[in-house]
Parts: C-alpha cells; structure tokens; sequence
C-alpha cells in the first residue's frame, strides 16, 4: 500500500491550520541513514505587493541552506517526493495540536495527533489575519 494518500490527508491538515489561522511550522525530518539533506522548514512567507502568501522551504543540508518559494499546492508537489526519500516524518505544529505523519518500517503512513507545543501561530499566520488575507 501506498503512503501518498495518507501524506494527502496530512497536507489537507497544512492547509486547513493555514486558512484557520492555526499554524505554527512545519519540518521534515528524521532521515533514512546519514544524508546530505538534514531537514527542510516550511514557513508562510507575506507578499504585500500582491496582498497574498507563499510557503519558504528551506533545505537545510550538511554545507548549506537553499531557499525556495511555492504557492501551497506547488509546495506539495515539491515536498511530496522527499517523503520516504530521505524523510520519515513530518512534523506540522499548530495552536490546536501537533500532527505528525510517520513512515514506519514498511513504508506504510500514519497520521498521529498530539497536545500543542506551540501556544501561538506564526507571526506571518498573525499578520496575515489581522490583514485579512485568511
């Protein structure tokens, strides 16, 4: 069985904690074996030309950090692969829970939910409310 579905699900979790005014950060982590690739950090990033957002991703490897940045749904498709290869879990913090999907042994995808770690959004999730663009 395929893991992609359940990282589907997770991702909706993304972008509901978004639209919701909830979310904290997200990483990937916890790599197969020793990588090139340590993490990525997700984090919404404001335009205020255009009045709207996009998401960071920031690669962290060994030597250095490459940024990039993606609409939510671009995102996805640039982090999706990187699910499995090298990254077994990715951790989505927000006011309301932390969501963890994980990869167990067998590849196969979990979604596990857990009391806050973070008591506020991030402060892009807080000006982006108070400016009415969520």
């Amino acid at each position: 069985m395929s893991f992609q579905p359940v990282f589907v699900q997770f991702w909706e979790k993304v972008k509901e904690s978004i639209q919701n005014g909830t979310y904290a950060k997200l990483t990937l982590a916890k790599t197969i074996g020793d990588t090139e690739l340590k993490n990525i950090y997700v984090r919404p990033v404001l335009n205020d030309e255009k009045n709207d957002y996009k998401l960071s991703l920031t690669a962290r490897y060994k030597t250095e950090e490459i940024e990039s940045f993606h609409t939510v749904d671009e995102a996805f498709i640039v982090l999706a692969p990187y699910m499995n290869n090298p990254f077994l879990t990715a951790l989505l913090f927000t006011t309301e829970n932390d969501i963890t999907f994980k990869l167990n042994k067998k590849r196969v995808g979990t979604i596990i939910e857990q009391a806050p770690t973070f008591k506020n959004a991030s402060d892009v999730i807080i000006e982006m409310k108070e400016k009415g663009i969520i």
